[in-house]
């Protein structure tokens, strides 16, 4: 199970790394010999044509790859069963209809990928995909669900199985709102409970100040997962950031009607808030490639 409270830092660790990767990318998969087209009655399996794309190529050796790649550069996590991490998944998703995998059925994946999440260090976001995590490196002090062991081994990775046979569906699998419960939005809904849920201390929010509408949509994870599974007892401020893009318009501001609602709903689920306007760290990565823009052209970033 995830863990919280204090983590010591981590050292990178390269021995034998280099080893160890080359013996994961080398070795053969292992297919079960029931894997096949056909079903029981040797009819030809009519595999449905789904909207997404379908499971990302060599998926188990990039999985059982990254795995050990995070126990390099992260050793105070522990020694983790890599193969064992993919059996999980296969175990979730395999003979299944890929619009009806549940979140429980992800649960011994996640009780196999136990993390530490330090008090103060989460990191949540709603629209910042890449300037969140271009800060998260450049800074090294929050975390995303993203770089916890859990969301690094399955970010940017699609997968899905087959109702009838074992094996992964390499053709398509339902797109992120196709269905209710299928296999990768009830995986990334799971992860976003349990990252939300372990939290404490101050959690932070990266948002995109330009977008339009309203500054997080009624139907993200931010609202229907992440708020409603924070312990109160156990956070003591939700601190929301604006962030307008660099070249983009102030469209949100902490004092906008759209604020107000999502502070008001927030609160009702009785946590504490606070909002920055254009949060001066993360302008000033933003000028690091665009120095020349007036939001720039200040004199400190205190």
């Amino acid at each position: 199970m995830y863990q919280w409270g204090d983590a010591g830092k981590y050292r990178p660790l390269w021995t034998g790394s280099i080893l160890v990767l080359a013996v994961i990318i080398l070795a053969p998969c292992v297919v079960s010999a029931h894997a096949s087209s056909k079903k029981v009655t040797g009819q030809k399996e009519q595999v449905h044509k789904w909207k997404g794309p379908g499971t990302s190529q060599n998926l188990r050796n990039v999985i059982v790859g990254r795995c050990f790649h995070y126990m390099s550069m992260h050793p105070g996590i522990g020694q983790k069963n890599c193969f064992g991490i993919w059996e999980e998944l296969t175990n979730a998703v395999y003979r299944k209809d890929p619009c009806n995998v549940t979140e429980e059925d992800y649960k011994n994946l996640v009780n196999v990928t136990g993390d530490i999440i330090p008090c103060d260090k989460t990191l949540l976001w709603s629209r910042t995909y890449d300037l969140v995590h271009r800060y998260t490196k450049a800074t090294g002090n929050f975390m995303t669900l993203e770089d916890t062991f859990l969301g690094f081994l399955f970010t940017g990775l699609t997968w899905c199985g087959k109702s009838s046979t074992p094996g992964m569906n390499f053709k398509s699998c339902p797109a992120w709102n196709e269905c209710d419960q299928n296999s990768i939005s009830s995986f990334w809904k799971m992860a976003s409970a349990i990252f939300a849920r372990v939290s404490c201390g101050v959690v932070n929010v990266m948002l995109n100040g330009s977008t339009d509408g309203a500054i997080v949509r009624k139907e993200s994870i931010f609202r229907t997962v992440e708020i409603p599974n924070m312990d109160p007892a156990k956070v003591s401020e939700v601190k929301l950031w604006v962030i307008d893009d660099i070249e983009g318009e102030d469209r949100n501001s902490c004092n906008s009607d759209s604020f107000l609602e999502l502070k008001r709903y927030i609160e009702q689920h009785k946590l504490k808030y606070s909002c920055i306007d254009n949060y001066k760290p993360v302008q000033a990565l933003q000028c690091v490639s665009s120095y020349d823009r007036a939001a720039c052209n200040q004199c400190s970033y205190h």
